[in-house]
């Protein structure tokens, strides 16, 4: 075998050897993350039993300074509230159908009108006439400045030859 044979497979077993490093540098690492995120989150669920147990004889001890049960619900009851009572419907204000679909649908079609405005102006004949007009103006504009500028170019002298006369 030629040299330079022996010296690509030595790379390769050499860039092999790397890999391999890397793959278990990063398995290793990996498993540390995991063993931290594991102790943090046990962690943080000894905290949060730790409150509960706070809350739990906090609250008993309000039972026992009022000395009525009732004072703190239990887990299990729901605190409903008189607003959707039927009582209060004839309070609340009566709002009609149109009144609902004329604000659910009247600022996007003042949108869509505005910009339907604006296109019809931006696309008429007479935007698009004005617009050729100015456009063929700047264009005779520039022709004429870059023609003054080269009739300026040839009638001045070149540096280099006023400095050799």
């Amino acid at each position: 075998m030629n040299s330079a044979l022996w010296a690509a497979l030595g790379g390769a077993a050499a860039l092999l050897l790397v890999l391999v490093g890397i793959v278990v540098a990063l398995l290793l690492g990996g498993r540390r993350a995991g063993a931290r995120e594991q102790a943090a989150l046990a962690s943080a669920r000894a905290d949060v039993e730790a409150l509960r147990a706070e809350v739990e004889r906090l609250s008993g001890e309000l039972v026992a300074s009022r000395g009525d049960a009732s004072v703190v619900p239990a887990r299990s009851e729901f605190v409903i509230t008189s607003v959707g009572d039927r009582s209060d419907a004839t309070r609340l204000p009566q709002v009609s159908e149109r009144a609902v679909l004329s604000v659910t649908l009247g600022e996007p079609l003042v949108k869509l009108a505005a910009f339907g405005y604006g296109l019809r102006r931006a696309l008429s004949a007479e935007s698009r006439n004005r617009i050729t007009f100015e456009m063929r103006r700047e264009v005779k504009r520039a022709r004429k400045e870059r023609r003054r500028a080269a009739r300026r170019a040839r009638v001045a002298p070149a540096p280099a030859e006023e400095s050799a006369a």
